[in-house]
């Protein structure tokens, strides 16, 4: 069984897949000329104004649908996922992360124009969206939208749930010796007070806590890296070297660099997997475009933020090759750069990282179990999915549920791209009536300072 399952995910997250989740990224980023680059000043202004047009539909503000998503995303990937893309593919699987989160920002701005456009409205009143319905509505295939929310349920309960608070006890023991069982304990409860208010309190809290932890860790990042500021122009050599140097084609280490460096910035940013365009779909919005701009701000803030402070630390550390991996590679390299708190403070980013993961994919299993059975299946969905919360807290051994989650969270790509190629014309033509809502804003704008100066 477990070799079936290793070679599912050798092909869900090996070249086949990984060329698709590129080659989807590079032609929209074609077919939009660049918007992700172009658009970014805007879209990082728009995500985090205070302006919020309450008149149009939606359940929360485009901060609170970019903190929900971010929450789901800024992971454990981008602590033990980075290190192990360094680990195996050398320091220049960062610039392939790097290149991966570009083009995957595009990607990102698909899924949430369309999961805008084709949301709808539940019994209760709230937005349901995402790629189910865009492929449904969309493509006309019921099927396929029935096959990529089975593939996201699964994957919450693992990838989303039990893994995740895994990690939390497993991180929390092994640096401050507490007690599996007193965190499942604090975890149930506190994640129980919010995910059971739905996606209303779940926005709250993640829209203050979010901003929280990843000011906290790419704070302490920026002090590791200042303190330690000699070592950063020879770690960007090594990492230019490792990508695209004639002796890393030669070594073979060129194409390990490109297979782990997209492979884990597209696990941390899930760029093309079709998790973030479910809380995108929750947002208010006037124009699909405008929230789609926002929502490719998450990719920009995971991968080229988050995960770029983890991956100059580890090179600058110097460590990736002594046969550490993972978290205790992280934490051994922050030891040696900032002393002895070093590793207390990979625990604690460990910690508010999946914690908030658990907060995020609790709204995406939500809405793909209410795709598949209705109203009905919301609240014992989210009962059960806080009770595995509880049990993945004290078990003590997951491997086979992170191996079965990884692949079914990869294989939730398939589905949703064939939607993202399939209406890549709609992706465009929206975007063109959204760029004529830009221009005539920025014309309104004009006149009325026109006007002040000569009033």
């Amino acid at each position: 069984m477990e070799q079936v399952i290793s070679l599912v995910s050798d092909f869900v997250w090996g070249p086949p897949v990984l060329i698709l989740l590129m080659g989807t990224g590079l032609f929209l980023t074609i077919r939009l000329k660049g918007l992700q680059l172009t658009r970014l000043p805007y879209a990082l202004g728009l995500a985090f104004s205070r302006h919020q047009d309450k008149n149009s539909m939606g359940d929360i503000s485009h901060f609170q649908a970019l903190m929900t998503a971010l929450a789901a995303t800024v992971g454990t990937g981008n602590i033990v996922g980075v290190a192990t893309a360094v680990v195996i593919g050398g320091p220049g699987a960062m610039v392939w992360m790097w290149l991966s989160a570009l083009v995957g920002m595009a990607t990102k701005y698909g899924e949430a124009i369309l999961a805008v456009k084709y949301r709808v409205k539940d019994e209760a009143g709230m937005m349901a969206g995402g790629p189910m319905f865009y492929i449904e509505k969309g493509l006309n295939a019921r099927w396929l939208g029935l096959v990529f929310a089975f593939f996201a349920v699964v994957a919450s309960f693992g990838i989303g749930s039990g893994v995740q608070t895994n990690s939390i006890s497993s991180a929390l023991f092994e640096t401050f010796r507490l007690p599996p069982w007193i965190t499942a304990i604090v975890l149930v409860v506190s994640l129980a007070m919010v995910i059971l208010g739905g996606i209303k309190v779940i926005g709250k809290v993640v829209s203050f806590f979010v901003p929280f932890m990843m000011i906290f860790y790419v704070a302490i990042s920026l002090v590791a890296i200042f303190m330690n500021i000699e070592l950063l122009p020879s770690a960007f050599a090594v990492i230019w070297n490792g990508a695209f140097s004639a002796q890393a084609f030669a070594g073979g280490m060129a194409g390990a660099a490109i297979r782990y460096g997209v492979a884990r910035g597209v696990f941390s940013n899930e760029a093309g997997l079709g998790s973030a365009p479910i809380a995108a779909a929750a947002a208010i919005s006037d124009h699909p475009g405008r929230q789609a701009l926002v929502s490719m701000t998450q990719v920009f803030l995971d991968t080229i933020v988050i995960c770029s402070m983890t991956g100059l630390i580890l090179v600058m550390g110097g460590q990736y090759a002594g046969g550490l991996k993972g978290a205790a590679l992280t934490m051994a390299t922050f030891k040696g750069m900032i002393g002895g708190i070093g590793p207390y403070i990979v625990a604690i980013g460990l910690f508010l990282f999946a914690y908030s993961t658990v907060l995020g994919w609790s709204y995406y299993g939500e809405r793909c179990i209410y795709y598949l059975a209705g109203q009905r299946a919301i609240m014992p969905y989210r009962i059960v999915f806080i009770l595995i919360a509880g049990v993945g807290a004290v078990a003590t051994n997951l491997d086979m549920v992170w191996n079965v989650s990884d692949v079914f969270n990869g294989l939730m790509a398939i589905p949703n791209l064939i939607g993202l190629l399939g209406l890549s014309g709609v992706i465009v033509a929206e975007s063109r009536a959204f760029e004529k809502i830009l221009a005539r804003e920025r014309a309104e704008r004009k006149a009325k300072r026109k006007g002040d100066l000569v009033a």
